[in-house]
């Protein structure tokens, strides 16, 4: 019988580490599945009920061989908040007692005075000790994995290149080189939990607890016991736990967590509410639509939670540029150390032991290794910040190279919601009058032009009025209303029924009335654009993204206008949505070298979502369709938000090169100078230490924006 658990994995703060634990999870007879979530900290497996039972005792031996200090618990699903510590708090005792002897040793060392009283042995003792004390942990995994056969990695590389300095007399430096060593992973450690932080700031969406109402009674339980139809209370300041309907009471409510806007939404009786908002003000009751692990909020966790799994190109790159470097460097210090002094007249090995030494402190891959994933780390989190939710570092670096974008009109670059723009009565009819026989006419119909009518006219109707009512599908609707005949439709329904009209040349849809045979004038009906359409268009056009197209299953006529006024170079109009996939795949044949970004709704354009290059889904709250298909989920309504993206992938992009030259280029200058004798390990540590340094930091800059 299987069994799944969560484990926790406190202190994770190394990418390759946590890839080589769940290689080892998965290693352990009885486990069929193990996924290891570096941006949670967390371990999912699944295995039979008797490996699953020891499984925690094993997990913490594993984790204590390849990374000492992890603390492994089970995970209990609680919204456990993270205390932010000082960076003095969370340094080790041993370390502070170890460089405290360093400083004293090298004052020691120093002072011709206590250098001439005190005997060379207890200076070494003292730098001995302090090595210790602060280089413990790196030697421990070293010999740890030596004895395991993984050897080549930075434990290795620090562990050979201060016992060599040990070796030739080069005591302060030995253990310069391990406190750098040291601190530089501490400062490296805080970066990646500020970097989990920001991408895990979504977790404090997640209930505590739901009130539960049953008659008059209200209690508190756990979001996951409520079920569909059943009624629960919010009060001021609490977070909505579970996707509903509002039954009772109004208020104001903050929902910036799921969509990036700081201007609070009201919510009354009818409206629809999601999890994941907070309560300003008001008392609500909610009828619940969707249970815990299929709301709003539970699916974007899930999101978030997942998106360090898919990495983009250039961290695989890095990754496996690591595996094999470490040890061709291990082989080029050893023939940098050996083979000088058999070949080259008078050279010491002393002198090209030190400098193989050098290399190898000045080789170790950590500015690549840890700057790289915590850039596209940074970047995820930061999108997430303004709303935008985007599934990989894959489908960010993606973003960098789109040149077409393809956008679906209806619910996208307009509301998608049909409203009278234009009221038009012939002869001596008052526009109120046109309305009203307009509105009764459409009583009884269910299209949204029908509703958009009874909408406008807004004020009671009395059915009693119609005494007959015939709905002809794709023509308009005949009824008797006052026991007049009332015909409301389009214009060929008029040229069916004989009415003499005009044609109107209006960019939106059109219901012609009249009354007896008599023409009395005409309602045009339309979808509005949203107020940042256009300056999406022409955001993204300054972004360098070549061309927009609008498919659109609507008429021509309004693809022509909505095309004109929001700035698209080409449209097709009447489109299916089978037809719709097929000229995005036309565009994709005809566009290999870039990718290709279609924008939808995420409801009836999932099919062209997954399709496409990049599917970008617009207005994903609440849509599983969205949140499914898309790679890229804007989670307000604004199209302006996928210039926000694009501004944060390419961002993010060019801090990630800046960090792969920068350390290239500072190691490649360092080693150039070490092989010619002209750099000291004080340099190397600069050239290791401080450009992972210089390079973290340089990340951070992407969730500071």
């Amino acid at each position: 019988m299987s069994k799944s658990n969560d484990f926790i994995l406190n202190g994770l703060s190394c990418s390759s580490c946590a890839a080589k634990i769940e290689a080892e999870v998965k290693k352990i007879e009885g486990i069929k599945h193990a996924d290891l979530n570096f941006a949670r900290s967390l371990i999912s497996v699944t295995g039979e009920e008797e490996t699953m039972a020891r499984l925690e005792v094993e997990l913490q031996e594993i984790a204590d061989r390849i990374e000492p200090g992890l603390e492994v618990e089970k995970n209990s699903n609680k919204n456990k908040k993270n205390s932010q510590k000082s960076f003095l708090s969370q340094l080790p005792r041993k370390l502070i007692i170890g460089t405290g002897l360093f400083f004293i040793a090298i004052l020691t060392a120093e002072l011709p005075v206590l250098h001439g009283l005190l005997p060379n042995w207890f200076m070494l003792t003292l730098f001995l000790t302090s090595y210790f004390l602060i280089g413990g942990k790196v030697l421990k995994i070293a010999f740890r994995n030596i004895l395991r056969g993984q050897i080549f990695d930075e434990n290795f590389l620090m562990t050979i290149a201060t016992l060599g300095a040990f070796a030739i007399g080069e005591y302060p430096e030995g253990v310069a080189v391990m406190l750098f060593y040291m601190i530089g992973e501490l400062f490296q450690n805080r970066a990646v939990a500020r970097s989990r932080s920001s991408i895990s700031s979504l977790m404090d969406l997640r209930p505590d607890y739901a009130n539960l109402k049953d008659g008059e009674k209200v209690s508190q339980v756990e979001p996951e016991m409520v079920k569909p139809g059943e009624l629960i209370v919010v009060k001021p300041g609490e977070k909505v736990p579970l996707d509903g309907e509002v039954v009772a009471g109004e208020g104001m409510f903050d929902t910036s967590a799921l969509t990036g806007e700081s201007v609070p939404r009201r919510l009354e009786k009818g409206d629809e509410i999601l999890s994941g908002m907070i309560s300003r003000d008001g008392l609500l009751t909610v009828r619940v639509a969707k249970s815990y692990q299929d709301s709003t909020v539970a699916r974007i966790l899930e999101l978030v939670e997942n998106a360090s799994a898919n990495k983009a190109p250039t961290e695989k790159f890095i990754s496996k540029f690591a595996r094999y470097y470490t040890p061709v460097v291990v082989f080029a210090a050893v023939a940098i150390a050996s083979l000088p002094p058999l070949f080259i007249e008078n050279a010491l090995f002393a002198d090209w032991f030190y400098r193989a030494l050098i290399f190898l402190v000045i080789s170790c891959p950590c500015a690549l290794v840890v700057s790289i994933p915590l850039g596209f780390f940074g970047g995820i989190g930061r999108a997430s910040r303004q709303g935008i939710l985007i599934k990989g570092g894959n489908y960010l670096e993606a973003l960098n190279q789109v040149n077409k974008i393809v956008f679906d009109k209806t619910g996208t670059l307009t509301e998608g919601v049909f409203a009278v723009q234009e009221i038009r009565p012939e002869k001596d009819m008052e526009q109120a009058e046109l309305i009203e026989l307009a509105a009764l006419a459409e009583a009884h119909s269910n299209h949204p032009i029908a509703k958009s009518i009874v909408e406008a006219y807004g004020d009671e109707i009395r059915l009693a009025r119609i005494a007959d009512y015939q709905e002809i599908a794709g023509r308009g609707i005949k009824a008797i209303i006052d026991s007049k005949e009332v015909l409301a439709g389009n214009y060929e329904f008029m040229q069916e029924k004989d009415i003499s009209c005009q044609k109107a040349n209006n960019n939106g849809t059109v219901v012609y009335l009249a009354q007896d045979g008599e023409y009395l004038g005409l309602i045009t009906i339309a979808d509005q654009l949203k107020s940042d359409s256009q300056e999406a268009i022409s955001r993204l056009r300054s972004l360098g993204v070549k061309e927009f197209i609008m498919l659109t299953g609507d008429r021509e006529e309004v693809a022509i206008a909505v095309a004109k006024e929001v700035g698209i170079d080409k449209y097709y109009a009447g489109l299916l949505p089978a037809e719709k996939v097929k000229k995005v795949e036309e565009l994709l044949v005809s566009n290999k070298e870039d990718k290709v970004a279609f924008v939808g709704d995420g409801i009836n354009d999932a099919p062209v979502l997954a399709r496409s290059d990049i599917g970008i889904a617009m207005g994903g709250l609440g849509s599983d369709a969205a949140i499914e298909a898309a790679d890229v989920v804007l989670m307000s309504d604004e199209p302006s938000k996928l210039a926000d993206a694009l501004v944060t992938a390419r961002f993010t992009r060019r801090v990630v090169w800046q960090n792969i030259i920068l350390a290239l280029g500072v190691k490649g200058i360092v080693l150039l100078l070490g092989l010619f004798g002209m750099a000291s390990m004080w340099s190397a540590v600069f050239a290791d230490v401080g450009v992972a340094l210089l390079a973290v930091l340089n990340s951070m800059r992407i969730l500071r924006g």
